[in-house]
């Protein structure tokens, strides 16, 4: 009975390559957090994700080399392959891990933007430069990702013409200490409004 469903095309057309397009979306996703935390410098994270994202690709190429004349299965394979590059993608920007440094490069007379940052916790350099049209002042400050988008609405807010840039950061001494709790409340107090009445 059991020879006779594996036998069956309900399961070599459909079952078979649809758990192997599974198998891949999941493993290539884990694969792509790897390294993302591989880079990251999560040096206990990155090798169990590693173990699992083996065994799965065992079990997805185990299937493969048993059904070579199915070709269902190799269009599974690939779609799967594909799909889990943007499902890892996507993981990674909602899980937002880590550091990232934002320089914020502005006309001079940021006090206002320099203060908000630096009241709602944010450590803060401030540099004074020159720029194509005038004086500027850079300012440097290291943030967790999840912030990120609270930080750039800040930047819009009180220097809409400012230019900034963000990059990732592997590693901060006591980054941690200035950035808790505390500016993420400030933050959303100050830019989310509250309702009247409560």
């Amino acid at each position: 009975m059991a020879a006779q469903f594996f036998a069956s095309p309900w399961f070599q057309y459909l079952l078979l390559p649809g758990a192997i397009f599974l198998a891949r979306v999941t493993d290539v996703s884990i694969g792509t957090l790897r390294v993302i935390m591989l880079g990251r410098g999560m040096r206990v994270i990155a090798p169990l994700l590693g173990f699992v994202e083996v065994m799965i690709w065992l079990l997805a190429i185990g299937q493969i080399m048993k059904n070579l004349n199915n070709w269902t299965t190799f269009v599974a394979y690939g779609a799967g392959f594909a799909t889990g590059n943007y499902v890892g993608m996507v993981i990674e920007s909602k899980l937002a891990i880590g550091l990232s440094m934002v320089r914020v490069i502005a006309p001079a007379g940021t006090g206002r933007l320099q203060r908000f940052l630096r009241r709602a916790g944010f450590r803060t350099t401030v540099i004074p430069a020159a720029g194509a049209f005038g004086p500027v002042e850079v300012i440097f400050t290291v943030i967790r990702r999840r912030q990120l988008t609270r930080v750039e609405r800040v930047i819009r807010r009180y220097n809409p013409h400012a230019f900034y840039t963000i990059e990732d950061v592997r590693f901060a001494s006591e980054a941690e200490g200035r950035q808790g709790p505390r500016s993420a409340v400030f933050l959303r107090r100050r830019l989310i409004p509250r309702r009247k009445g409560k």
